[in-house]
Formats: structure tokens, sequence, C-alpha cells
């Protein structure tokens, strides 16, 4: 059985899938057991929507339609990062996406390839499952965070068993016609998608592991008593 730790440990954004089939029963199973996660007044404000087959076609058709009409993505009240990201957080994302394109081995100056790239986050990088996470958008910030609970529950389920998987947030890029598609209600949006399946061992992008902050970068500890030697 997998450990919390060892899966926390395994989970990387897999951007390279085989083709190979999920069936619907391990969906299920990995989302019963996410149900679980924290949920502040047991408010429970996550919906999922997992395609398949040619549900996931239709999608994967309707996204790669509208960012070809407009790759700026459709307007919304949600980026995906803020206009002007500070440090150091804005190196932190970047050195992310240099290590990845050196993986890929695309070259800074290659700019048709690297968007030819992030134009597969739209395929699911040919994962045979897609995720989508909705929230009713009258839900609160405290909400939102319980949401990203309930997401990091299914991906760790998921490792469990023995899937891989990738946060997409730029499926945020066509919230709009993500709605039409799916018939959400007026209140409703897709926060962001997941892909999942089983990663490609051999592809070289599936080697890239993003560093982390030491403990002592993020965390301040008061009042404790001293049992460590620094």
């Amino acid at each position: 059985m997998t450990t919390v730790t060892e899966a926390l440990h395994q989970r990387i954004s897999t951007r390279a899938f085989l083709p190979t089939p999920i069936g619907e029963e391990t969906v299920r199973a990995i989302l019963d057991t996410a149900r679980w996660s924290p949920s502040g007044g047991n408010t429970q404000p996550w919906k999922v929507i997992a395609v398949s087959g040619t549900a996931r076609d239709s999608v994967v058709g309707l996204a790669q339609r509208r960012m070809a009409e407009n790759p700026r993505g459709e307007a919304g009240v949600y980026p995906l990062y803020p206009a002007e990201l500070w440090e150091p957080h804005r190196t932190w994302r970047y050195e992310l996406g240099e290590a990845m394109y050196e993986k890929l081995g695309i070259p800074r100056d290659d700019k048709l390839s690297r968007l030819a790239h992030l134009a597969r986050n739209y395929s699911f990088f040919d994962a045979p499952v897609g995720l989508f996470f909705v929230i009713d958008e009258r839900m609160g910030h405290g909400q939102w965070a319980h949401l990203g609970m309930f997401m990091q529950s299914v991906a760790l389920t998921a490792t469990e068993h023995g899937l891989a998987s990738c946060f997409q947030e730029s499926w945020g890029m066509v919230r709009a016609s993500l709605k039409d598609h799916f018939g959400l209600p007026d209140t409703e949006i897709v926060y962001c998608g997941m892909s999942l399946g089983h990663a490609d061992p051999d592809a070289p992008v599936n080697r890239l592991r993003s560093t982390r902050a030491g403990v002592d970068e993020f965390a301040t500890f008061v009042g404790f008593a001293s049992t460590m030697n620094r």
C-alpha cells in the first residue's frame, strides 16, 4: 500500500501518457476515496465531470478550435496567474518552465514548438481520461480552498492506484465554452481540468522533477522548545 508520504513524493505533473484505457469503476473508486477530503462546514463545494472516449474527444476538439481562434483564450475574471508575479514566485515559475523545455529538447527561441507543447494541454497530453472540477461562483474563498484539497486527494488516490495525473489550470482559458458545452447552471464554472492515465515511462518530460523551497524558507516556528541542533 502506498503511504501518503510516498504518494506526495511520487506524484508529478505528468505531461505524456500511454493510451491504456481506464474503466469507469477505477475513476469511481478514486472519487469515492477523495470525497472524504476536508470540507469546512461540510459544504462539499465540488463537482466533477469525468470524460472518456467520444466525450473526451468532443471536449478536446472544442478546446482546440477555441484556442486556434484566439490563442489568448476567452475573457474571464479568474486569471491563471497575477499580472505581475513577484519574487521568488516569478523565478520558481520561470525555472520550472525552462527545465521542462530542456527535457523536451525545445530551445528558448523555438516559439512555435513551445506553443505546440502548450497546446497539448487541450488533448490531456494524450491521457484517456479527463476530469473537470466545477465550483459555484457564489462560494467564498474558503470553499475554493476546500476544492483544492479535494483535487489533491484525487491526485494522491490516483497515485495509490498506480495512475498518473496532471493538474491543468490551462482549461480555464476556455471556461465559457466549457460552461456551454456541459450545460452548467449560470452560477457554476469549471475551475480547472486534470489528465488521468498511465504515464509514458519513456517520455523525457516525465523525468522532470520540480524543486521546492526548504521548510525554513516558508515556515516560522514560535513557542516550541528547541529539540534540534541547527
